[in-house]
Formats: C-alpha cells, sequence, structure tokens
C-alpha cells in the first residue's frame, strides 16, 4: 500500500549544506537586526531615514555579501576547531558552539570597519558619525552577539516544544482522537520551520506524519494493519 504525503513536513532527510544554508539564512536576518539596533543605540538623535540611510550603505558596501561568506566560514573553521566530524549537526548546541569557535563576531567587526570607511570615503557620513560609529563598535558587535545567541535558543526552545507536542500526539494516538491528534499535528509543523533540519528530529516527525496522514485519508480510521504501520515508519528518506 502506498501512502498519499502531503503538505508534509519533509520529504526528504537533510541534503548536502541544508543546515549551513538554514544557518546562512537565519544568522544572516539577525545580524542585520543587531546592525540596525546597535546604530539607532550610538545615534539616538538621528531621525528613522537618517538611520536606515546609513545602515543601507554600510549594507551595500561589502557588509551585506561579507556576512553569509563570514558564517559560511566561521561553520567550515568552527568544525575543525571542536574536532566535528561528521557532516551534520545532531543538535542545536553542537550548532552553536560551532558556530562561536569559527570566530563569527571577529568576522563581522572586520565587514564593520571595512564599510564605515567606505561610506565615510565617500562622503556618504561624516568624519564625527563615522567615528561615533567606530568609537561604539563594541554596542553594535555586543547586540549583535547577543541577537545569534537568542537564535540558537529560540531553536532549542522549539524543539523542545515539538518533543512535547509529538508526545502529546501519541497520546492521542492511544486514544485514538484524531482531533487532539490534529491539533498537535499542526503545532509540530509550524515549529519545524523555526529549527536547523536534524536528523533524528525528521526521522521522527516524518514517521508521525505518515501515520498521520495515513489515518486522515482513511476518515479517521484507527484500524491500521502491521504493514501500513511498518510502511509508515519506513518511509522517511
Amino acid at each position: 500500500m502506498e501512502l498519499a504525503l502531503e503538505n508534509n513536513i519533509s520529504n526528504e532527510l537533510i541534503k548536502p549544506n541544508e543546515q549551513k544554508s538554514f544557518l546562512e539564512t537565519a544568522l544572516g536576518k539577525v545580524i542585520n537586526l543587531g546592525l540596525d539596533a546597535g546604530i539607532r543605540t550610538l545615534l539616538p538623535d538621528l531621525i528613522e531615514d537618517q538611520v536606515i540611510n546609513i545602515k543601507d550603505e554600510i549594507l551595500q558596501n561589502g557588509f551585506k555579501s561579507g556576512v553569509k561568506k563570514a558564517i559560511s566560514s566561521a561553520i567550515d573553521l568552527g568544525k575543525s576547531v571542536v574536532g566535528m566530524v561528521t557532516g551534520n549537526f545532531e543538535n542545536i548546541e553542537q550548532a552553536r558552539n560551532v558556530v562561536k569557535s569559527g570566530g563569527l563576531i571577529d568576522s563581522i567587526s572586520s565587514l564593520l570597519d571595512k564599510g564605515i570607511n567606505k561610506i565615510n570615503e565617500s562622503g556618504k557620513i561624516t568624519n564625527s558619525v563615522a567615528s561615533v560609529i567606530k568609537g561604539g563598535k563594541n554596542v553594535i558587535l555586543d547586540t549583535i552577539n547577543d541577537n545569534i545567541e537568542n537564535s540558537f535558543d529560540s531553536q532549542i526552545n522549539s524543539v523542545e516544544k515539538i518533543s512535547k507536542y509529538t508526545a502529546n500526539w501519541k497520546d492521542y494516538y492511544k486514544e485514538q482522537n484524531f482531533e487532539g491528534m490534529e491539533r498537535e499535528y499542526k503545532k509540530i509543523k509550524e515549529q519545524m520551520k523555526n529549527i536547523m533540519p536534524m536528523e533524528n528530529t525528521i526521522k521522527e516527525a516524518r514517521t508521525l506524519e505518515n501515520l498521520h496522514i495515513l489515518i486522515k485519508n482513511k476518515g479517521g480510521d484507527f484500524n491500521l494493519s502491521n504493514e501500513e504501520i511498518e510502511l509508515a515508519s519506513r518511509l522517511i528518506a
């Protein structure tokens, strides 16, 4: 029997560089937000448009393109530093340690210096504004670092929620309560969007999903054969 999988959590297990791509996107966003918040803190008297213009100029002068490379390099270097022998991260904390060990903040500091120097030399910001940003650079870096830490904390929180919702789903499954299963299933799908792909999490979520969709397609009938249950567990790759 073939299971019909629609709107599934993940059609495949982790693809090459999928974790790295997720981190580049997620960390890129929080670094951008940290840059914005840091500039606002250092230059509180500037109006909104001026702050946006300064940030955009820094981004367009090498900072934005450099951040993706910095994250990629930090991951590669960090894996080497911590002696990570496998290609994929097993958990969020491991990814956090790798990024931290890879010297990402130092790379961002260098990118920030280059961006400020370029827009100062081009006359797009005054010497006094450039001096304030350079002098308070650690404020920006601390904000970015806090954002990165919060990003990993948020992912860990999502993993914990997925574990909780999965346990709830299994309880409802035993009770043959499809309405309860559906609520937990939707929560799991939502939280899966927030975390870096990890093989163990995806495997369990896929098995759960296959069973869920099978029961749903059978009109809420929990009378599954052993073959159907086994197939649901095997369709994860």
